[in-house]
């Protein structure tokens, strides 16, 4: 969830407010695939990945480009704007009904001891970690990787090597969308859905990449375990604080290590 909108917060400098709405689109697409034409949701994971990185590749090229070197509150007005019309675009198409997927495994989970650990939930995790493993090496073994990451750091000077810094950010914007396509597959397999929760998971993907430090693959994978264990240690024992207990980590960690866990000095200067 988290690491699409820090590749795009990383290489662009936006902060995506529409990411939630991406992942609610792409938790859509499985549900369409598994109640019409009956695919295990699992399956449809490259299928939601696709369709969004198309998607967010032509918002970034037509739209999100033109403001793309104004300020960052251009942007922030932008895709608050760009995350308005998707939820009123998915209310107006799949309707405000909660929806979910119920899948012949839901129950069945691994047992090892007094611990019971949902195997779907244990597959959304591995899921996880491959699509981030998988991102890492795209970005540290590859051409195309490594132009991101150029850009990423002196868009002039990239393009003085060569590189389209315009294509590389349309890229990078829609790998940031598949990635969100790729969430919300997870996201409909294991919980219920409806267009308006995404602004939920966009915060929640801020606070991922806070943690964790912006720019960093490992620090996204550390923020969501931190800020999961820590909502469901405080869940337990006070049901109604758990996102007060995230938002206090937030501020902890904004006063005490602004670059997160990983995140490099660079980009906590941005």
């Amino acid at each position: 969830m988290a690491m699409g909108f820090s590749i795009v917060w990383g290489v662009m400098n936006i902060i995506d407010l529409a990411h939630g709405s991406l992942i609610i689109i792409g938790a859509y697409v499985t549900y369409e695939l598994c109640t019409h034409l009956g695919v295990d949701p699992f399956l449809t994971i490259p299928v939601a990945a696709a369709v969004l990185f198309a998607l967010g590749y032509v918002l970034q090229r037509y739209l999100i480009n033109r403001v793309l070197q104004a300020s960052i509150f251009a942007t922030l007005i932008l895709t608050f704007g760009l995350d308005r019309v998707l939820v009123n675009a998915n209310l107006r198409i799949f309707s405000a009904d909660i929806r979910g997927i119920t899948v012949p495994y839901t129950a069945a989970a691994l047992t090892l001891g007094d611990l019971r650990i949902p195997l779907i939930r244990l597959a959304v995790f591995g899921v996880a970690i491959l699509s981030t493993l998988a991102l890492w090496l795209f970005l540290e073994r590859t051409r195309l990787g490594i132009a991101i990451k150029a850009t990423s750091f002196d868009p002039e000077a990239a393009r003085l090597s060569g590189i389209d810094p315009a294509r590389i950010y349309a890229v990078t914007f829609g790998i940031g969308a598949a990635l969100a396509g790729i969430a919300g597959a997870l996201v409909a397999a294991v919980s219920t859905f409806s267009p308006v929760i995404g602004d939920g998971l966009t915060t929640r993907a801020f606070v991922v990449v806070v943690l964790g430090g912006l720019g960093s693959v490992p620090g996204a994978i550390a923020g969501g375990i931190l800020l999961g264990v820590t909502e469901n240690l405080v869940a337990s024992a006070f049901p109604s604080f758990s996102d007060a207990a995230a938002f206090l980590l937030l501020i902890v960690f904004l006063a005490a290590r602004p670059r997160g866990l990983f995140g490099r000095r660079f980009y906590a200067e941005i």
